[in-house]
């Protein structure tokens, strides 16, 4: 009988394997639904997006550029500016190149930013508690004041404080006759003019003294801190610390011999020479900012104490504590972690609103880099770039500080 010979089985060799399918599918699926890693992948997928749109549209802008007959290049920046700026912190003239023009306008920036954030600040602890006042009156006038600043357009009250500044106050000449300190200060709508001081020989040691005043005092309070942590004793680190910065510095000045001379601003012609001014665009800009300012952080701070529980009044009070001493030592302490994070918000509001300033014509650098070299030099892209990095790197320096110290008041668990 004829055998039959049945083929072989077919081989697998060659074949991928269903179990390493598997496997690899199994092994995919494990490391998305891990949360860590997950999370890990999205973030790399985030920035590998963002990194490729970032490179689509500067590619494209300058091949729109080149286009246009344009080059991207900063060298715009060594070239003489050929324009004035009425407020300088530095040396400079309209022969100095557009660098250092816009390191001018970002000292602008700077300086209303840092002067308006420590006014706004002040002015806002004070109207938000007396918001809290239980004097009918004082609390429904800053009621009102609070509902009408926040609900008008900065640029309004930027325009309005402006032109009292320069039609409320006198002209130079009728300066002399009232609007003046003991014939020192003189208020005038053309800016504030004051004495200036001129150090001379010995006034190092002043400044030495103030230094070891200040670090000194900072010491003082920490040590302070601690002794009332462990005894409870309060000792008045504030009145201690204020005559050590200003007496201390004052005692030396004495004994150098009062090494300090002034500069008097004199009326010569139809305006003041010499002294200190502050130009009436900086001080409309100062003032309508931060009272625009304030106005959002007596809230923030109203809000915050309304965050302590009435028990930690009434504990304080029923031990012999004085309203304003458990406000001070109680209240404020604990209400701050409360407080901060929204005020961090209303500091980069007023650093970054501080650009309408080309309103009233104080030279910013929105002004400098941001108006006038942008139209002279034609350099859209370049000059945007550097106002919009201008800005980003204050408001995260900003944050910085302000999360830094977030983090240092904050409760910590035992």
């Amino acid at each position: 009988m004829a055998s039959i010979d049945t083929p072989a089985p077919p081989s697998h060799s060659n074949r991928p394997s269903a179990h390493s399918d598997s496997g690899d599918r199994n092994l995919l699926a494990r490391l998305w639904y891990d949360k860590k890693t997950r999370g890990v992948l999205l973030q790399i997928l985030t920035v590998a997006l963002l990194l490729a749109f970032v490179s689509y549209i500067t590619s494209n802008a300058i091949a729109n550029l080149e286009l246009l007959g344009k080059t991207f290049s900063f060298d715009f920046l060594s070239e003489p500016a050929h324009y004035d700026i009425n407020q300088t912190l530095i040396e400079y003239s309209s022969k100095a190149t557009h660098l250092r023009a816009g390191i001018v306008g970002m000292l602008n920036t700077l300086l209303i930013a840092v002067c308006g954030i420590i006014l706004a600040t002040i002015l806002g602890f004070l109207l938000g508690v007396l918001r809290l006042s239980p004097n009918w009156l004082v609390s429904n006038m800053v009621y009102c004041y609070i509902e009408f600043v926040r609900n008008t357009p900065v640029l309004l009250q930027i325009l309005l404080v402006h032109g009292l500044v320069v039609h409320v106050l006198p002209k130079p000449r009728d300066a002399l006759e009232w609007a003046n300190i003991s014939d020192a200060v003189f208020f005038t709508n053309r800016g504030v003019f004051s004495p200036m001081p001129l150090p001379q020989d010995g006034f190092g040691w002043v400044t030495a003294t103030f230094v070891l005043a200040v670090v000194g005092s900072i010491i003082f309070a920490r040590w302070a801190k601690k002794r009332q942590d462990e005894t409870g004793q309060h000792l008045p680190v504030f009145l201690i610390s204020l005559g050590a910065v200003f007496g201390l510095p004052l005692l030396a000045y004495l004994l150098a011999g009062s090494p300090l001379g002034w500069d008097i601003p004199e009326l010569k012609g139809f305006n003041f020479r010499g002294g200190f001014v502050i130009r009436p665009e900086f001080l409309a800009l100062w003032i309508a900012l931060s009272l625009y300012t304030a106005a959002f952080i007596a809230e923030i701070v109203r809000a915050g104490i309304l965050a302590i529980d009435k028990g930690q009044w009434e504990a304080s009070l029923a031990v012999g504590m004085s309203r304003s001493r458990t406000l001070n030592l109680v209240i404020i302490p604990q209400a701050m972690r409360v407080i901060v994070p929204p005020l961090t918000s209303q500091y980069l509001n007023l650093t970054k609103n501080s650009s309408l300033a080309i309103a009233i014509g104080y030279m910013d650098v929105v002004a400098t880099v941001g108006g006038i070299t942008l139209m002279q030099t034609g350099k859209e892209m370049e000059t945007m770039i550097i106002v919009i990095g201008f800005y980003l790197s204050v408001s995260l320096f900003i944050s910085s500080i302000m999360n830094w110290y977030n983090n240092r008041i904050k409760l910590v668990e035992r």
